[in-house]
C-alpha cells in the first residue's frame, strides 16, 4: 500500500473488489460477507490445484500454519494458541468440555444476548454438577457490573459476546477481563460480531479464549471457525475429543501412531482434530492479507463513521434507533425498531416491516432481528451507502 494513499482512496480500491457492492447497498456483514475477487481467485486456484493435480498435501498444510500465524498475528496472540474449528459453536463447545470441572462450580451468562450457542453448552453441563448463573439485560446491554456480582469463589467461566447480533451493543469486556484474570476465572468471548470489523487484541483485553468464524467480518466462506486459547489455560485443559493432529509426535508424519503413552500438542494445537478445512483456508487468507494490510484501527475508525452517520441520520428522521445518539457503545452496527418486538429474524412493528419491504425492494441487503431492523457495515461500505439508505428511509415517510 503506498503510503501517500488517502483513506478515501484505500477503501475505494478495496470497495472495487467486492461485485456484490455494484449490485446492493450491502449492509448486512452480521448476517454473511459478500467475497472479494481475491477470495474468489483463491478459492478458484485451490480447486483447479485439485482438480487438474489432486492437490499437495505438503502445501496445503504450509497453507494451515501461513494462515494460522497471520490469524494469531491479527488478534495479537501465538500461533500454538490457535486452534481450527468449524465454527463458534465448536470452539465454545471445546472450551466447555475441556475445563476441568468440578460439582458446585459455576459460569455466568447473559443468556438474552447471546447467541443460543452460547446458552446450550453450558446448560449441557448442568448434568454433570454445573451451575448456570443467568443476569438480566440492562437497555439492550449486558450488564457488566451485575456480572461482577455474581461472582463468587466457585465462578470458573464468565462469557460474554464482545458485541450482541441484537441490538449489536459493544460489551465492556476489557474491564471483566481484567477482573477474570485477578481471580483465575476463564474469560471467553464470543467474537461472532467484533472479529474484523473491531480492533481485537487478546492481551490487552484480558481475554482466555476467544471463539470466532469466518463468513462474517473475516470476509471468508462458512464452514470453518478459529479457537484462541491462551496457552496457560490451554496447558490446563484435556480434549473431549482426541486426534493424531492433537497429539505431539514432533515431525512424524500425521499417520504416526507414536504409542500409547502420549503427549498433547503445546497450547490450543491439542484441540485441532483431523484433516482441515483446506479449501475455506485458501479463502481465508487473501482476506486476512488485506485486513492486516489496512490494520484494525484503521478500520474500526472507518466502520463507525459510517455506522455514526446513519444512526444520526436515522434520529433526524425521527425513528427509534436501539441506544439513541451515537457514542462509544456503539460499533458498525445500526439497529432500528423496538427490541423484543418480533422473533429472531422478525419485526412485529407494521410500519417497520413496510420500511423494510420499501429498502429491499430497493436493493439495500440488511437484516431482521428481534423486532430490529439491523444495518452492519464492513471495509466495501462508503458514505454513498449511508446516504443512499437515508435517501430512501425519507422517500419513504414522506409517502
Amino acid at each position: 500500500m503506498d503510503r501517500n494513499t488517502t483513506e478515501a482512496e484505500l477503501f475505494a480500491a478495496v470497495r472495487a473488489d467486492f461485485p456484490a457492492t455494484e449490485r446492493w447497498t450491502y449492509t448486512d456483514v452480521s448476517g454473511r460477507d459478500i467475497l472479494s475477487g481475491r477470495v474468489r481467485a483463491a478459492i478458484d486456484a485451490h480447486l483447479d490445484e485439485r482438480m487438474y493435480n489432486g492437490g499437495d498435501k505438503a502445501k496445503m498444510f504450509a497453507l494451515i500454519e501461513r494462515v494460522r500465524d497471520k490469524f494469531a498475528s491479527f488478534i495479537n496472540a501465538g500461533s500454538d494458541e490457535i486452534a481450527y474449528t468449524k465454527n463458534i459453536s465448536e470452539g465454545l463447545n471445546i472450551v466447555a468440555t475441556a475445563l476441568p470441572w468440578q460439582v458446585g462450580d459455576n459460569v455466568i451468562l447473559c443468556p438474552e444476548l447471546e447467541h443460543p450457542n452460547n446458552v446450550y453448552p453450558w446448560l449441557n453441563l448442568e448434568r454433570h454438577g454445573l451451575e448456570t448463573r443467568m443476569v438480566a439485560p440492562r437497555d439492550g446491554h449486558i450488564p457488566v457490573d451485575r456480572i461482577i456480582e455474581r461472582i463468587d469463589a466457585q465462578t470458573r467461566v464468565v462469557t460474554v459476546s464482545s458485541v450482541t447480533f441484537a441490538p449489536g451493543f459493544r460489551t465492556e469486556f476489557e474491564r471483566l477481563g481484567r477482573l477474570c484474570r485477578e481471580r483465575g476465572i476463564f474469560f471467553l468471548v464470543d467474537g461472532a460480531q467484533s472479529i474484523g470489523t473491531l480492533k481485537t487484541d487478546v492481551r490487552a483485553s484480558f481475554i482466555d479464549g476467544l471463539s470466532v468464524s469466518t463468513q462474517k467480518g473475516l470476509l471468508g466462506l462458512y464452514g470453518m471457525g478459529l479457537l484462541y486459547v491462551r496457552r496457560e489455560w490451554a496447558e490446563r485443559m484435556q480434549p473431549t475429543y482426541l486426534a493424531r493432529f492433537g497429539v505431539d509426535l514432533g515431525d512424524a508424519h500425521e499417520a504416526a501412531m507414536g504409542g500409547y503413552a502420549y503427549k498433547l500438542m503445546p497450547g490450543a494445537r491439542r484441540f485441532d482434530l483431523g484433516n482441515y478445512n483446506f479449501l475455506a483456508t485458501a479463502a481465508l487468507e487473501p482476506s486476512l492479507d488485506l485486513l492486516l494490510e489496512i490494520g484494525s484501527e484503521r478500520i474500526e475508525r472507518h466502520l463507525a463513521g459510517l455506522a455514526h452517520a446513519l444512526a444520526q441520520g436515522f434520529i433526524d428522521l425521527g425513528l427509534p434507533i436501539c441506544g439513541g445518539a451515537p457514542g462509544a457503545h456503539m460499533t458498525n452496527i445500526v439497529t432500528v425498531g423496538t427490541l423484543g418486538n418480533g422473533g429472531h429474524d422478525g419485526v412485529n412493528d407494521s410500519r417497520m416491516n413496510d420500511l423494510a419491504a420499501h429498502l429491499v425492494d430497493n436493493k439495500v441487503k440488511f437484516s431482521l432481528r428481534r423486532g430490529l431492523l439491523r444495518f452492519s457495515f464492513h471495509i466495501y461500505n462508503n458514505s454513498d451507502d449511508v446516504k443512499r439508505i437515508l435517501d430512501l428511509t425519507r422517500a419513504f415517510l414522506r409517502k
